[in-house]
């Protein structure tokens, strides 16, 4: 009587099939992947100096440190409304003053940093655990809540969503300081961000329908 056939056993750390060679030595090249993210990690440690940095600006010039107003206001690039004579001619520019505009446009500047390091931290993140090798952080109470379903697709969506982001923040400031800008610069920042839409639009778009037709072999 013919014995019915042993059921497939999991992988194990024990009976795992080994790679030959040259399988092996391309599959480790991923790591050659890790600098790139320990120097993201580097420019993160940039970005957290310059938060600061104008931070400390900020609360300095709210205290009426006038060098700190200077380097803050030289920092975001906002020039302050000319000075008019009888004749309507310019005979200067207003002193700096820590207005109602300059303080948002400093937080939205604050602003766009933390959101440029969500971005870092995005890419870092998901990007190791997509591409190098598993963190095993299952189970772990500060497991980030996207990234037990992250692959290529959903990054680059995130991705896209994070960049449209930053790029209205840059458009924000933009608009409150839409006096000393030309005309063509604002044009060209909406549009360059309704392209940045339009794309995260069709990259979602597409990731949809991949995964519907994955859906459907399957």
């Amino acid at each position: 009587m013919a014995h019915p056939p042993e059921p497939l056993q999991p992988p194990t750390p024990g009976n795992r099939k080994r790679l030959r060679a040259l399988p092996t030595f391309i599959f480790m090249s991923r790591w050659l992947q890790l600098p790139l993210y320990l120097g993201l990690i580097l420019a993160q440690c940039v970005y957290v100096f310059h938060f600061w940095v104008e931070l400390v600006h900020l609360i300095e010039a709210a205290f009426g440190n006038q060098a700190a107003l200077a380097s803050l206001v030289d920092g975001m690039g906002y020039q302050f409304p000319n000075v008019l004579d009888a004749a309507g001619q310019i005979v200067g520019q207003q002193a700096p003053k820590l207005t109602e505009t300059v303080i948002m446009l400093a937080v939205l500047a604050l602003i766009d940093v933390v959101m440029i390091s969500n971005l870092l931290i995005m890419v870092i993140v998901g990007g190791y655990e997509t591409f190098v090798s598993r963190m095993d952080l299952e189970g772990h109470p500060d497991e980030p809540e996207w990234l037990s379903h992250v692959n290529a697709s959903v990054l680059k969506v995130k991705l896209g969503t994070a960049i449209i982001g930053i790029s209205s923040i840059h458009l924000l400031k933009s608009f409150i300081s839409a006096a000393s800008l030309k005309p063509e610069v604002l044009m060209w920042q909406t549009i360059i961000h309704i392209a940045f839409l339009l794309s995260a639009i069709a990259i979602a778009y597409t990731d949809k329908l991949l995964n519907a037709t994955q859906d459907t072999a399957h």
